[in-house]
């Protein structure tokens, strides 16, 4: 066994298959993490319109950048929260119905094109692509509807108060 001054160890982490292997790990978490922020915001694609579109006219006016990026994260969240409150407030099934389609509308578009994008990279027939935008464009869709129509608590009318539920004609079960 030779010794020499001044040589270098070859450790297990600096290896070439090691810096491969935590390569191939990064790249997967990294497309992990931008397909899940392509989703989110194809989700909320109404919010960001708005918030993009106030963002710039407010950069446009004179306003500097940081004061822009305000006014557009403000008017996003701002139309996200009010459509959420009119779908849980309103009554009327059609008004729900519009509330809904403006949101899902265009955040299904969002979907579809994001995914033919996405496909255009790995799919080879067009058939296929379209029908893979069409999966992806019914999934953001669908699933920007349930974000807007979810609610924590129900809205309640006057006169209306939560409590236990009786019977309408005072018929009581065994035990009470």
């Amino acid at each position: 066994m030779v010794v020499v001054e001044g040589a270098t160890l070859a450790t297990f982490v600096t290896g070439p298959i090691t810096m491969i292997i935590i390569g191939v790990l990064l790249n997967i978490v990294g497309l992990g993490v931008f397909c899940w922020a392509l989703f989110a915001l194809a989700i909320h694609a109404l919010p960001f319109f708005v918030g993009m579109t106030a963002g710039f006219y407010t950069y446009q006016t004179g306003a500097d950048p940081l004061g822009a990026i305000i006014v557009g994260f403000v008017a996003g969240g701002f139309t996200l929260v009010v459509g959420q409150y009119a779908f849980s407030v309103v009554r009327s099934p059609i008004v729900r119905l519009v509330v809904g389609l403006l949101f899902a509308l265009p955040a299904a578009r969002a979907g579809y094109d994001a995914t033919l994008a996405l496909a255009h990279i790995a799919v080879p027939s067009e058939w296929w692509r379209e029908s893979f935008a069409m999966l992806g464009a019914i999934a953001v869709g669908s699933t920007a509807w349930v974000r807007v129509s979810m609610q924590t608590d129900p809205a309640l009318r006057s006169g209306v108060a939560l409590g236990t539920i009786q019977s309408p004609n005072g018929a009581r079960t065994t035990g009470g």
